[in-house]
Order: structure tokens, then C-alpha cells, then sequence
């Protein structure tokens, strides 16, 4: 059964997935200053980046699923869960560069771009980061949510103009609830559709001011006047980025209908 989603300002166009190759890379790193090793913190039995892969490979309008890592550990975690795994450089700085090179000599329409710590993950807004792209002119999309959470680090916040264009990226709570104490916010949920022809022109760009100070690679786009593109999606779940992030995740997994699926499958 699929959700219901809609772009953050308007609703989809039928029939614009058919005929696209569409494909799917899960960049994973090894080292994490927050949480070393995350893509392979147990979650109620599977790595992070399995929970993420088996999710992944659940969304009907998927060519391919591959999993992008400079880790031989991760590689041998991931192809023994049955995934595809491709060895890239060490040196990248973002899962935007490390899923440029993946995907560098490969035919495809739209490459979506899934974060290997979004381990609660819906499959269905993997369909709507697309057709968010594709009822567009942007050369790409981010997902988001809503979210009250105030002082919330761990989660980037996205403003967005009247076009549902983003605006800005932080950690910090934006629009800064300062002098009207608003508490309602737009969450990045980092499931990131980029059109073919985009990521190779993305990586030309040297990292900008904003991106180095807030550590969010889309930073580099809107400082370079590039579009954003912004879905709204009902998205409850979280990234996991620290300590505290992982035992909460371990609270959800154990509750949540779909990993009973793959759990299932995987004995």
C-alpha cells in the first residue's frame, strides 16, 4: 500500500516514472565523529545500512539498489545480505560526491540518493522524492517533514520560499522561533532525487561558505543559485546521527510492521 504524498505545494503528475530508469545509491562511510562505525551499529539484529538496503529495495519503481562505501567491512556486510556494492574513494568529503562516482558511467534517468542512516525509511517516498523531481524544473529534490522538536542539533532544518524551492539549511531551529516562538518546522529527510547530467556538474563546484559552516552539502547548490526542489512527506522517523539517536531507533525497529518483512527473510 502506498502513502499518500503530495509536493509541498501542488500534487503529481500520473504516468511521469514510466519509461525513466530510475536507480538508487546508499552512501555509507566506515567513520562517523558522532557515532564511529554507525553503518554497522546493530539495530535489533541487522546493521544500520542492511535495515536501510532491505527498505530501499522495497520501492517498485527501482531499475537497481546499490550500496557506495569505502569500507571493506561494509561491503562484505552488505553483499552477504544480498546487496550490490560499489568501492569508491576514501577521500570524499559527502555522500553527494561519493554517489557522483558511483554512478559515473552508468545510464540512468534519475539517481536517488538514499542516506545510510535513515534506517526507518518508507519505501513509498522514495516514489515521491521522483515525482517531486520530475513535476519540477529543478535538477534536484529533498524530502521533508514536519517536526516540533526545538534545540534538535542532530536534524537539519529546511526554510522553503512560496515556490516550494529551499531557502536555507541548519541545524538550528528555522525560522528562529526567537520573537514569535514558533515551533513548527520543515525536517530534512534525506531521500534525494538528482536528474541525470547534474552530479557531474555538482562536484566541479568548490565547497562554499554556508556549506563548510552548517556541514549540509545542499548549502553548495542554493550558494550557487541551483533549485532545490522540497516534497512534503508525513515522516515521523529520524536519522541516526548519535549515541542517543541509536537506542531510540532500536525502540522504534522493534515495533515497526516493515521490518517484520525483511526480518523474516533474512532468518
Amino acid at each position: 500500500m502506498r502513502a499518500s504524498t503530495t509536493s509541498i505545494f501542488g500534487r503529481w503528475v500520473e504516468g511521469m516514472i514510466d519509461g525513466k530508469k530510475i536507480i538508487a545509491v546508499i552512501p555509507s562511510r566506515i567513520g562517523s565523529t558522532r557515532l564511529p562505525r554507525k553503518a554497522l551499529a546493530d539495530i535489533c539484529g541487522l546493521p544500520m545500512v542492511v535495515h536501510v538496503l532491505k527498505r530501499v529495495q522495497m520501492s517498485p519503481i527501482l531499475d537497481d539498489v546499490y550500496i557506495a562505501t569505502d569500507s571493506e567491512d561494509i561491503g562484505e556486510v552488505v553483499q552477504r545480505h544480498g546487496g550490490k556494492v560499489i568501492m569508491t574513494s576514501s577521500e570524499h568529503t559527502t555522500g553527494i560526491e561519493r554517489t557522483e562516482e558511483a554512478v559515473r558511467n552508468m545510464d540512468y534517468d534519475v539517481v536517488v540518493l538514499v542516506n545510510g542512516d535513515e534506517a526507518a525509511l518508507n519505501p513509498d517516498h522514495i516514489e515521491a522524492s521522483v515525482r517531486t523531481l520530475l513535476a519540477s524544473d529543478a535538477p534536484t529534490s529533498l524530502l521533508a517533514s514536519e517536526f516540533s522538536k526545538t534545540r534538535s542539533y542532530s536534524d537539519f532544518k529546511v526554510v522553503v520560499n512560496r515556490a516550494g524551492e529551499a531557502m536555507y539549511f541548519s541545524r538550528e531551529d528555522i525560522p528562529s522561533p526567537s520573537r514569535s516562538g514558533v515551533t513548527n518546522f520543515l525536517k530534512a529527510y534525506h531521500i534525494i532525487s538528482f536528474r541525470q547530467g547534474f552530479l557531474p556538474e555538482y562536484v566541479k563546484l568548490e565547497k562554499t561558505p554556508m556549506e563548510s559552516i552548517e556541514g549540509h552539502d545542499h548549502l553548495r547548490m542554493l550558494e550557487n543559485g541551483i533549485k532545490v526542489k522540497i516534497g512534503l512527506v508525513d515522516h515521523p522517523s529520524f536519522s541516526v546521527d548519535t549515541l542517543d539517536d541509536l537506542v531510540q531507533m532500536r525502540e522504534v525497529m522493534n515495533n515497526d510492521p516493515l521490518y517484520a518483512t525483511y526480518r523474516m527473510a533474512n532468518g
